[in-house]
């Protein structure tokens, strides 16, 4: 048996000991670091179980000007103490607790003299805010609370983080999208706000942040006296903290409702480079921007289901340089503090995320590193759950010293940067600047340059958005002119003028005249993403550019590349495309991936014309499958529901006459791997040994058919748990990355044996209750007093609760939920290209 394997069964079987410990409160022990585990060659040390009744539960830190570590209760007050020597406890009766009378501190930082507080009171007893906290007298006592800026927010999205802006003058502070904007002094996100919803959007179906619009989850920069704020940056869902980098870049942590999981428009929980003037797409419901969309920019790694909590990076820690640079992002729900680390790629960063600490339950909330010792110190906590002090320090042979700071990358990042100086202000040699950058190959100045143009008087550069001959130039500009020039009317205000139907006539007219063989594949979005704003912000065009836009797009649909058919598919379904039924609908039936399928549902939902009573039928019988096989989180079902009734309310009293039949079924819920396994449905099974399948990828795999991969990475069910690029679900890991670390032998022994090494993270546990219940699976969420599973990793929705008081024993099994014999019915070329598409992430 691998030593690895041995390690984690041992480590998992130490998940047993949460029954015998019961894990109350009362007992004030703190999860015990024999189930934490860490990096090679790092120890953890726990040096504090927090009282509850006395101290609450701790959830932010930071460091004062004397290195004194200050901490705060979510519900309390905030207390103070100094390190600890190495190698020992920390004793209550060294943390003293501080005088102030502030409390629910979700976020602090030590600058310009104060002790900076963001208070989101849950109980409302103070108002949630910006607070400076001060000695009032010089006894070395915080006593003196005064509150610079009241917040409106209440709950876990609301009022979080505290850091110094890099240039030292100012602190960005992190709010979620349950915060109220605040009223600004300038805004870096063009104010153009808009949800830009082509077809209308559908409502959170459990009524989270139904009323919330554009601009939600916003990162402020704020002036020392609070008085100033500035929008940095918007769209972000359930930001908690950020941390910048040695190249004074700003990074955060975001997460998407896991009840939308393995719906087209779910995004994993992300690290994002937060960029001057971007709009990270968060909007309610089923809004929210891919992040592929050319009005947002995409993250620098996804990092898959969770909760972010706390960030730093690891400057100044007594670690070696891969992790003295690595940023570090804990997971409360998951138990994860990963070390991510980044690479520059042009003006902007790639990463790859490594589980520097995991542990079982390990409710992480916060970390720093300590300034005078370089040990990183983290809480666990957070909800009333028994909280945690503990140290991480690397005890291994490599060098400890300062690492170097990483030089690549500045050019690009300096031409970009050059582009945020206009953000949010109007200087007369901007667009002049700006326009030669528009179609740059790099994402990030390409939207730098188009924020820059947007934030300057339209009438200075319109002309030349019509006038440009450069393709790549133009789809930019006149996606600019119709976002800063158009109103959403979600957004419209009673006093704003009516919109200005000649300038919408022109920009369809030059969108019209755009050859799209000269388009590579970002400007192709950009220019049907420009179609569809100035359809939503100018509202409907005449009947001649209706027959002109659908004409330009129908032959288009269906294309090569899934993001362009949802583009595509939405706006031929808003232009009510007479030809555009059986297409999609062919579409529906045969696209590789549920959330493909799912998307174009959605638009279709709407389309009135074009129906045969024949692609009706297909298009419900659809509807069925959906909702029997599919499964997603929470809210899949009644979003599948939401699409079936919209499409019901979109036929004639005819057509509702024609398809009584269909209409009336039910759906009859069964197994996702039943569905799926229909694609292949009456082909024999063949026993493929590894050795047979591993000698016949000896060849190689560079020339595979990647899209025959993906289907038969669909075929084969992997979609079903496994994510790959911006598809696939959750309950099982990312693969988008398995390039990187198996081979094609490697990979196919983890199919073939899916139980012979389980990734720790999917380890499904047996639960026995002092009921007799025994249930089987996934921890995903911890609660004061209870702990929550899911028990169907191909249903995200299948969650129980159990109460911990009733927990006699829990154990992990060593049976892996992946099933056996899933390449049993695929041909060994079918089996070569699902490895290709794998292996090389679905990309060529």
């Amino acid at each position: 048996m691998p030593t690895r394997c041995i390690r984690l069964v041992a480590f998992l079987v130490l998940i047993s000991q949460i029954c015998l410990m019961r894990l109350c409160a009362d007992e004030n022990r703190a999860t015990p670091i024999e189930r934490i585990k860490v990096a090679k060659d790092f120890r953890v040390e726990l040096l504090y179980s927090v009282p509850m009744a006395d101290q609450g539960s701790w959830i932010n830190l930071c460091t004062d000007d004397r290195g004194r570590i200050l901490v705060s209760d979510q519900y309390g007050g905030l207390f103070r103490f100094a390190p600890p020597p190495a190698g020992k406890p920390l004793a209550t009766a060294a943390i003293e607790r501080v005088p102030a009378k502030v409390r629910a501190i979700n976020g602090m930082v030590w600058a310009f003299g104060a002790l900076y507080v963001a208070v989101n009171d849950y109980e409302k007893q103070i108002p949630s805010g910006l607070y400076q906290v001060t000695d009032s007298n010089g006894d070395d006592q915080l006593d003196r609370v005064e509150l610079l800026r009241e917040m409106t927010g209440q709950g876990d999205h609301a009022v979080h983080a505290l850091m110094p802006t890099p240039d030292g003058q100012g602190l960005y502070l992190v709010c979620g999208n349950a915060s109220k904007p605040m009223d600004i002094s300038r805004s870096r996100v063009p104010a153009c706000w808009g949800e830009d919803h082509l077809l209308y959007s559908m409502a959170d179906p459990r009524m989270r942040q139904r009323d919330v619009l554009a601009p939600a989850g916003i990162i402020y920069r704020v002036s020392p006296d609070g008085q100033n704020f500035e929008i940095v940056s918007s769209g972000f869902r359930n930001v908690f903290d950020a941390a910048v980098n040695r190249d004074g870049e700003l990074f955060t942590f975001d997460s998407d409702d896991e009840g939308d999981m393995n719906l087209p428009w779910y995004r994993p929980a992300r690290i994002c480079h937060v960029v001057s003037g971007s709009d990270w797409g968060w909007r309610n419901g089923a809004g929210k921007r891919p992040p592929w969309y050319p009005d947002t920019l995409p993250p620098v790694t996804d990092i898959g289901p969770g909760s972010p909590t706390g960030m730093t990076f690891g400057y100044g820690a007594k670690f070696p340089a891969k992790y003295q640079n690595a940023l570090f992002a804990l997971d409360w729900s998951w138990g994860k503090l990963y070390a991510v680390h980044l690479k520059p790629s042009g003006s902007s960063y790639v990463a790859e995320k490594e589980d520097f600490l995991t542990g079982a339950p390990l409710p992480l909330t916060d970390a720093i590193v300590h300034p005078g010792d370089g040990a990183m110190y983290f809480t666990i906590g957070g909800r009333k759950i028994q909280s945690g002090l503990y140290r991480v320090t690397y005890i291994g042979s490599e060098s400890t010293a300062p690492a170097p700071k990483q030089s690549t990358g500045e050019d690009q990042r300096k031409l970009r940067q050059r582009l945020e100086a206009f953000h949010g202000v109007t200087d007369p040699h901007a667009s002049e600047i700006a326009w030669p950058l528009l179609g740059h190959a790099d994402a990030f100045i390409r939207h730098a340059a188009r924020t820059t143009i947007e934030h300057q008087p339209i009438a200075a550069w319109k002309g030349r958005a019509f006038s440009e001959l450069d393709p790549s130039q133009q789809v930019a500009a006149l996606l600019a002119l119709a976002r800063a020039g158009g109103i959403d009317p979600l957004h419209r205000k009673p006093n704003d003028p009516p919109v200005d139907t000649s300038l919408r006539e022109q920009i369809l007219a030059a969108l019209e005249t755009i050859d799209w063989n000269r388009l590579d594949f970002s400007q192709r979005l950009t220019l049907v993403r420009a179609i569809q704003i100035t359809l939503v912000r100018f509202g409907q065009p005449s009947d001649s550019h209706i027959r002109r836009l659908t004409a330009k797009l129908d032959p288009l649909f269906p294309a090569a590349e899934s993001e362009l058919n949802w583009l595509l598919c939405e706006t031929l379904v808003h232009l009510q495309s007479p030809s555009l039924a059986s297409k999609a609908v062919n579409y529906l039936t045969t696209a590789a991936t549920q959330e493909e399928q799912i998307e174009c549902a959605r638009s279709l939902r709407l389309l009135k014309a074009g129906w045969t009573t024949e692609s009706h039928t297909a298009y419900f019988r659809w509807l069925l499958q959906a909702a029997s096989t599919y499964r997603g989180g929470a809210s899949f079902e009644k979003y599948i529901e939401f699409i079936r009734d919209d499409a019901i309310k979109s036929l004639s009293d005819s057509e509702k006459e024609s398809l009584q039949e269909v209409l009336a079924e039910k759906p009859v819920r069964t197994s996702p791997l039943e569905g799926l396994a229909s694609l292949l449905a009456g082909r024999p099974r063949t026993e493929w040994t590894l050795g047979e399948l591993a000698q016949a990828t000896e060849t190689g795999l560079a020339s595979r058919d990647l899209a025959n991969g993906r289907k038969m990475f669909a075929a084969a069910a992997c979609y079903t748990c496994h994510r790959l690029g911006n598809q696939g679900g959750m309950t099982g890991p990312d693969l988008t990355n398995a390039g990187r670390r198996y081979s094609p032998r490697d990979l196919l022994d983890h199919i073939l044996h899916p139980s012979k090494e389980i990734n720790e993270q999917y380890v499904p546990l047996v639960i026995t209750t002092s009921d007799g219940e025994t249930l089987q699976g996934i921890v995903v969420n911890l609660k004061s007093d209870k702990i929550e599973i899911n028990t169907d990793v191909t249903d995200p929705s299948r969650r129980v609760e159990i109460a911990r008081e009733k927990i006699v024993s829990i154990a992990p099994t060593k049976v892996s939920p992946m099933p056996n014999g899933l390449l049993a019915q695929l041909t060994k070329n079918e089996i070569r290209d699902l490895l290709a598409y794998v292996l090389k992430g679905g990309s060529p």
